[in-house]
């Protein structure tokens, strides 16, 4: 073998294109599953599987193989467990292909923390540009789940909404993405009086492209605020049905224009979600 022929054959092959999926909010994102006493017990259920096709992106701005817990090195001052993201993945992974998660939510945030110009919201865009960057790919969606720490006090309540708004719209503008999808959870739960009103809020907005997942009924932990890790295997397909539905009819054609008003997907029982689309 000569050396041209060593030197072609040690060249990394080329990353494959990627649907980008944000993942973003606070702990129920970044996934309590499983975590008991500040412990994570390690299980994960056959949905939230590692798979060759599912990648993503480190806090040092890295593409490697996706794998629970996804926000272990990105909400690292809290133990991570399972979330919904890697359900999510999985799921959408036979229709869409090579699938990149861009974790960015970090437990205990209220809204106003995720303004732009704040450091999350600053890192979220950061991560999510690099991420683009760093292999061949395009960003589908961002998948929120967020609002149990704005259920604190009616001030909060009434700055929600446009709060809220201005989000999908700052970080429409600052990915260049103007009709960007964004999949927004109605909490299943919050520790102050609040939480039907923030709920009411969330699924009441209606944006462009903006599609309402309820997570109410969910199981909960013992502390009646963090999902189970069946309840986020079970949301991560929720929000998989959400996005193929609204979002998936031709995930390849980077030109299609979307228009979906705000949909509501929630469920109807324990044991079978009903979507009312």
């Amino acid at each position: 073998m000569d050396s041209s022929d060593s030197t072609h054959n040690s060249t990394p092959p080329p990353s494959p294109a990627k649907d980008i999926f944000i993942l973003s909010g606070q702990s129920n994102m970044a996934g309590r599953g499983g975590v008991v006493n500040k412990h994570w017990d390690g299980v994960v259920p056959p949905q939230c599987s590692p798979h060759p096709s599912i990648h993503r992106f480190s806090a040092d701005l890295n593409w490697v193989p996706a794998s629970e817990p996804l926000h272990a090195d990105i909400d690292s001052k809290k133990v991570c467990g399972v979330g919904p993201g890697m359900s999510f993945a999985n799921a959408v992974k036979d229709v869409v292909g090579e699938v990149g998660l861009v974790p960015c939510a970090v437990g205990g945030t209220a809204i106003a923390e995720w303004a732009r110009g704040c450091h999350l919201y600053e890192n979220m865009i950061k991560r999510a540009k690099k991420a683009v960057e760093s292999g061949d790919g395009r960003i589908r969606a961002m998948l929120w789940y967020q609002g149990e720490s704005d259920t604190l006090s009616k001030h909060c309540v009434d700055a929600y909404k446009v709060k809220m708004e201005k989000l999908i719209d700052n970080v429409r503008q600052d990915l260049a993405l103007p009709h960007l999808p964004i999949i927004q959870v109605a909490i299943a739960s919050g520790e102050h009086k609040y939480m039907e009103k923030i709920r009411e809020i969330q699924k009441a907005i209606d944006l462009e492209n903006v599609v309402c997942v309820d997570a109410k009924g969910l199981e909960l932990k013992e502390d009646n605020l963090h999902l189970t890790t069946e309840a986020c295997v079970e949301l991560g397909q929720m929000l998989a049905h959400a996005y193929l539905t609204h979002f998936g009819s031709n995930p390849k054609d980077p030109e299609i224009l979307l228009s979906v008003t705000t949909k509501i997907c929630c469920r109807e029982d324990p044991k079978r979600p009903k979507w009312l689309l």
